[in-house]
């Protein structure tokens, strides 16, 4: 009778994971029709791929999901990324400074682009979509200001940041592994997360029970342009290259896309680290099997536009929870 009841016990939070987190299904039975498919989709090597190319993705769409759950929004990331790999790699290749110090710079330009979007928005109140968006383009050209030509030739140092292994693990992994874990504590554990969700549920409620309503999505600005800057970083270590015309070109749809299809509601107040994880992966696994089979890439650009569609359809649909 123990062994029955444990059973159902187990069966019974299997479909409560499914429930919580439809992704996970669609996710499994994708992995399962690509590896019937190509035969080669679960091949270690293979996955390592996926695992590296999804890295900067989930390095983004973690903080990204912490601030749209807290009622704001972010369309910026694409051009901040793009400037953050341009900084890095300038500083890396035109003045040879040390790889430390080419992060540290794209980290601080991330920083001021989120922190003049925390202000804007949090600050003044002006709208979130509005102002991102501008930024989307501002930062852009400012990018193509600043560096009108290709960068390309950062050295054998900065090239450390996306090719090396630690532990056997690339570095980018390691990273992303590291921000996705911060960002489920911080959730889970810390009176901050549960702010996050107050404020996303009813900013004037959390206000009238003493939560800074302005601090905290200010912070998570600020976090989220210092991520897309660290991604433009290891983007251009791994490509020993940068071009501010194309570098992030798209990016903060895709992000969008991962944050959404993991439940993150756009609304805000509901979401969580796991969902995120999940759409990162069904994105990452969607573009490399998609490649494996050899699909043009304008259907590989129209299956990402009708995941967007799905992953607002779940946040409206499926069952929300803050855990």
């Amino acid at each position: 009778m123990t062994t029955l009841t444990a059973a159902r016990a187990m069966s019974y939070g299997r479909l409560t994971a499914v429930r919580r987190h439809p992704l996970l299904a669609v996710l499994a039975v994708m992995v399962l029709v690509f590896q019937v498919t190509t035969g080669s989709f679960l091949d270690a090597a293979n996955l390592r791929g996926i695992a590296t190319d999804a890295a900067t993705l989930a390095l983004v769409a973690v903080p990204l999901a912490l601030l749209v759950i807290s009622g704001y929004l972010d369309l910026s990331v694409g051009s901040t990324l793009a400037l953050g790999g341009l900084v890095a790699g300038w500083l890396a290749g035109e003045q040879h400074a040390s790889p430390v110090v080419a992060v540290l710079g794209a980290l601080a330009v991330g920083a001021a682009v989120g922190a003049v979007n925390g202000v804007l928005c949090c600050y003044l109140g002006l709208s979130a979509f509005i102002v991102t968006l501008g930024m989307l383009t501002a930062v852009r050209g400012l990018a193509q200001q600043l560096f009108p030509l290709p960068l390309s030739g950062f050295g054998s140092g900065f090239a450390w940041l996306g090719g090396s292994r630690i532990a056997g693990v690339d570095a980018p992994v390691v990273i992303a592994a590291l921000v996705l874990v911060a960002g489920a504590l911080f959730l889970a554990v810390t009176p901050a997360g549960r702010h996050v969700f107050a404020i996303g549920v009813n900013r004037e409620a959390a206000h009238l029970s003493g939560i800074a309503v302005r601090r905290a999505p200010f912070a998570l600005f600020v976090v989220t342009g210092v991520a897309a800057a660290l991604a433009g970083a290891i983007k251009a270590s791994v490509l020993d290259s940068a071009v501010a015309g194309t570098s992030g070109a798209g990016f903060e749809l895709t992000v969008l896309t991962a944050v959404l299809l993991g439940g993150v509601a756009l609304s805000g107040g509901s979401g969580s680290v796991f969902g995120v994880l999940l759409g990162v992966l069904f994105l990452g696994c969607l573009q490399n099997g998609l490649t494996l089979l050899n699909v043009p890439a304008f259907w590989q650009q129209m299956a990402q536009g009708v995941a967007l569609v799905a992953g607002a359809a779940l946040a409206f649909l499926g069952p929300r929870t803050n855990r």
